[in-house]
């Protein structure tokens, strides 16, 4: 039997911080979601079977809070005899079942984000017409709450752009620049009202040009999207070229960088018009697109039509380096003092360190204890080992280390790992080491865009014999008042700090990244994707090693 969520509120809600629905509250509108419009391929498709179109349907709670009543969502079916034959995907439907005329789904609670109601599959009828449509439209009805309804447009037929790959140079150097040609076709059975063209670039490649039909967007703390909106109608059969300049940079902290480009169908609706407007330059210019003659329509050899293929991604990779320098930290104390050090090095630039596309991190710190103290406290992306880099069971008290980066690293960054430790007692001269060096899936590799390995080593001092920092009035506790330490330049000796998370400076803090552990740093390279269906207008976020958006 399924249990309700209320039921689990004890053992799991409570513990996760999320409150349920009160009984007093007004009641709440959920919002459910799907495309405004879905174009069918007519039956049958260029390799004589059908093709598929995948619709997913979506419940969005706003309300903040865990509503734990049932629900139960139907999407009408009853409109598509001979017009589209439609299949529930089962692998990512839930609780979902399916009959000639409807498919019934029920949820036991409504989280607070948006969330996967159902997955369809449609395909033209055998004997469909084209221009033939029905209407998708999902409803829901639960106790206590009322969902506004969903409603998608089928259609058999309509625009189709493919998108040429076009021919770059994937070697540059900083300060380089090429142009990007965009050259699609409409291989549809309709006109495209308006198309959007969305340039996508990471950290290092810039786009130069600015046009008043374009907007600029920041996707990510690594990735710019450019979309503009081209105006006019793209003919069925039709090849066109972008006619005015479209020029790539490698800017100065250019390293592993990519762009994704792709073309839309824009819709009518105003409101994905009015999307596409915004944040655009004011010079006065407009990006113009121009139909290619007959004898130049075709697009080069390699051009897929299949619908998916209106959207390519290419890796530039610059001839720069960067140089990672460990920080010096010394730290005086009494025997039984607490104290708080952050531990880790910065990025020297010029260049960006990326290495999402591997799906790897970017750097390793090996942090060596000095003696006589014991770590108390470790940051949750640092896994502590035995001296000799071998692993143990505790992470707390280790000998020593190793801190991990997310897989990305901007120019002039400072990643810093905040320890707690406890002097156990008082060694004059103590010594240990921050390292910070390569890391690949396969272990640690040598950092090839690192020449300098003077500054990868620096000491990890406590109660040094030299006229390093005082310690100043303890707390109650018995730690040292921290001292603020600089973040601009290495130093010879650094005081405790006060940083109670992992900080990081430059275009993103990478310490984020480094006390979780995670390598999610930057988006892939394929990471923004501009998708228009009817105007319907999104940003979804991909890896470069998933399927296709």
């Amino acid at each position: 039997m399924r249990k309700r969520i209320s039921l689990l509120a004890a053992s799991g809600l409570v513990a996760l911080g999320l409150a349920t629905t009160p009984a007093h509250a007004a009641d709440p509108v959920f919002t459910l979601s799907g495309p405004a419009e879905v174009g069918l391929r007519p039956h049958p498709g260029p390799s004589g079977d059908a093709h598929k179109t995948t619709v997913e349907f979506r419940v969005d709670n706003t309300t903040g809070t865990v509503f734990d009543k049932r629900s139960t969502f139907t999407i009408d079916l009853s409109a598509f005899k001979g017009i589209a034959d439609v299949t529930l995907d089962k692998d990512r439907s839930g609780d979902c079942t399916q009959t000639a005329t409807a498919v019934t789904c029920v949820r036991d609670g409504l989280y607070p984000r948006a969330s996967r109601v159902a997955t369809l599959e449609l395909s033209a009828a055998k004997d469909s017409k084209l221009g033939a449509s029905a209407d998708l439209t999902m409803t829901g009805k639960t106790e206590g709450a009322t969902f506004k309804q969903a409603t998608t447009r089928v259609k058999v037929g309509g625009p189709d752009l493919v998108l040429e790959a076009a021919a770059l140079k994937a070697k540059m150097n900083p300060g380089d620049t090429q142009g990007l040609p965009i050259v699609f076709a409409n291989a549809g059975t309709e006109s495209a009202d308006g198309v959007a063209l969305r340039i996508d670039t990471t950290h290092g490649m810039d786009l130069v040009e600015k046009y008043d039909n374009c907007s600029v967007e920041k996707v990510s703390d690594w990735t710019t999207g450019t979309v503009c909106l081209l105006d006019g109608e793209f003919k069925p059969g039709a090849v066109y070229e972008v006619s005015g300049a479209l020029t790539l940079k490698a800017a100065a902290q250019a390293f592993h960088d990519g762009i994704v480009y792709s073309v839309n169908a824009a819709g009518k609706q105003p409101a994905a018009r009015q999307q596409l407007g915004k944040n655009t330059a004011g010079t006065g210019k407009k990006l113009a697109v121009t139909e290619r003659t007959p004898a130049k329509a075709a697009l080069r050899p390699g051009a897929d039509l299949d619908p998916g293929n209106n959207r390519h991604e290419f890796d530039f990779e610059a001839r720069n380096t960067a140089d990672l320098a460990a920080d010096a930290v010394s730290l005086k104390g009494k025997a039984g003092d607490t104290v708080r050090a952050d531990l880790g090095f910065r990025n020297k630039g010029p260049a960006w360190v990326s290495y999402a596309h591997l799906g790897s991190g970017v750097a390793r710190t090996d942090i060596v204890i000095p003696e006589g103290a014991k770590v108390t406290k470790a940051p949750a992306g640092c896994e502590g080992v035995e001296a000799d880099g071998t692993s143990r069971k505790q992470n707390a008290g280790a000998p020593r280390y190793f801190c991990w980066t997310g897989s990305a690293l901007g120019e002039q960054e400072k990643v810093s790992y905040p320890f707690e430790l406890k002097i156990e007692k008082v060694v004059a001269d103590a010594k240990g080491s921050v390292t910070v060096d390569g890391w690949a899936p396969d272990g640690i590799q040598v950092q090839g865009f690192d020449p300098n390995k003077a500054n990868d080593k620096a000491a990890f001092v406590i109660n040094a014999r030299d006229t390093g920092p005082t310690p100043g009035p303890t707390s109650s506790t018995g730690s040292p008042t921290p001292k603020p330490s600089s973040s601009t330049s290495p130093s010879p000796s650094a005081s405790v700090t006060t940083t109670a998370a992992v900080t990081g400076t430059g275009p993103k803090a990478n310490g984020n990244l480094a006390s979780t552990g995670s390598s999610v740093g930057p988006v892939a390279f394929g990471a923004a994707v501009l998708v228009a269906a009817g105007g319907l207008l999104f940003v979804a976020v991909r890896r470069r090693d998933t399927g296709r958006a």
